[in-house]
């Protein structure tokens, strides 16, 4: 069944689902004051399921989260939530939901993003962008389908369904719970005549919301990882590797065979340093590894986009070739040398350019971790009965929002259930949905305390 992709007709739905599944169970206490037990039962796996549906029925690419934003808000006060907008835009902000603490013990926030990776613009990029798995999500057996649900509605929703049983159980809190729901965690840049609020990712999401909320003395970034912990993340460094060509040639003028390097077309005198950039990537990804305790970053690089030429005026050949490369790096790590590492290579091949750099964005491994670390240990083992693992490489490698939690000093790791969020399937199981919420509330109980007497 396809999701309703009205906001009205959602925010019904989610405002329903809220009052049924929460008002009914609430006003009853801990029994024997086991508080933990009186939460864990109070999370059921299709309530995790049916929201995390209902947000993936609201389309929230990178730019356009202001419709999924809004339902969310409105969950968060139907559900009892301290809840405010914290927006740089107007048409995109984040939403902040608290429960407050009742004694000043530590704060625990959850972070997830409501921004989805694909839009319907990206066609050169995707065969086919409107893909519906890019953009819905829905349930075939005990697994809920679809880019949204993965990256990242499912895991939000399984904290938003945990905070509230937390809530509902009426636990006396010593720290606070912040919940985090942000925009722009998607990579998108500003570059060239790209600019604006459209394109703005992390400086409107998670650090904006940092800088204009209460600081939370933890974190955990909610993301598939397969149920194991990471505390270290790649940066990422962005370069546009330009090579000149001759002059503009009009085509009947071409008069071929031309030396690569001395052809009019600057597109084919760029072609050898494609190549070269793919030599030059495998060594740096094995000179650059990083291993710690955290987890294992093995920071890739990619040519991500080319722009030359204009494709209304074919007719002459362009002087001009732009190649746009992401570069991962690795905590502590300077991006000059690799802006020289690209120029060298220009040089090496004997082409005329430049290597410019367009964002330096650090990665960060956590300090101080360790708290959170052994109430989310003691959270997976009561829950799944075995110890936590450590995140795998390319969990590590990549950008999440924990990075500028840790590098504004509020120690912060990425958790969450097991999915398939790339390639053609996305998808997460409902019953892992619901374990990770358990985990989600035992570990904030674990961190905040439970306030005695």
């Amino acid at each position: 069944m396809r999701a309703p992709s009205s906001y009205h007709y959602l925010h019904k739905q989610l405002k329903s689902h809220t009052k049924v599944n929460g008002a009914a169970r609430k006003g009853a206490h801990a029994v024997n004051g086991d508080w933990k037990a009186d939460v864990v039962d109070r999370i059921r796996d299709e309530d995790v399921a049916e929201l995390a549906l209902l947000l993936a029925g609201i389309e929230s690419p990178r730019g356009g989260e202001a419709e999924c934003a809004n339902a969310i808000y409105d969950w968060c006060v139907d559900a009892g939530f301290k809840t405010r907008r914290v927006g740089m835009f107007e048409d995109r902000f984040n939403v902040l939901a608290e429960l407050p603490g009742s004694a000043g013990g530590q704060s625990l926030a959850f972070n997830a993003h409501m921004d989805t990776w694909m839009h319907r613009k990206d066609h050169l990029i995707f065969r086919d962008p409107n893909r519906e798995v890019y953009h819905r999500g829905w349930r075939e057996g005990d697994r809920l389908v679809g880019n949204p649900v993965g990256n990242d509605k499912g895991p939000m929703s399984a904290f938003l369904i945990a905070a509230r049983a937390i809530g509902e159980a009426g636990v006396p809190l010593e720290g606070s719970l912040y919940l985090h729901i942000v925009v722009g965690e998607i990579g998108q840049e500003p570059v060239d005549e790209f600019q604006g609020p459209e394109y703005l990712s992390k400086d409107a999401g998670a650090r904006y919301l940092l800088t204009h909320a209460p600081r939370p003395s933890y974190c955990i970034c909610a993301e598939a990882s397969a149920f194991k912990r990471g505390w270290v993340e790649a940066g990422k460094a962005y370069f546009r590797v330009t090579v000149y060509g001759g002059d503009a040639l009009y085509v009947p003028f071409f008069e071929r065979p031309y030396k690569r390097s001395e052809h009019p077309n600057a597109i084919v005198r760029a072609l050898p340093l494609i190549d070269r950039i793919e030599e030059w990537a495998l060594d740096y990804e094995r000179e650059n590894r990083y291993e710690s305790a955290g987890g294992v970053v093995i920071p890739r690089v990619n040519i991500g986009a080319i722009r030359a030429g204009d494709p209304t005026m074919i007719l002459q050949s362009p002087e001009v070739c732009h190649l746009y490369v992401d570069v991962r790096t690795v905590p502590g790590q300077r991006s000059e040398p690799i802006q020289q590492a690209l120029t060298d290579l220009l040089a090496e091949l004997g082409l005329e350019g430049s290597v410019e750099q367009f964002l330096n964005r650090s990665g960060h491994e956590a300090r101080g971790i360790e708290p959170l670390v052994g109430a989310l240990d003691e959270a997976h083992l009561r829950v799944f009965d075995e110890e936590c693992g450590t995140a795998d490489p390319p969990v590590c490698s990549m950008w999440r929002d924990h990075n500028i939690y840790n590098e504004t000093g509020v120690p912060a790791l990425t958790y969450g259930p097991t999915g398939v969020v790339t390639g053609d399937r996305f998808e997460m199981a409902v019953p892992d949905l619901g374990q990770a919420a358990r985990v989600y509330a035992l570990t904030a109980l674990g961190v905040c305390g439970i306030a005695m007497g």
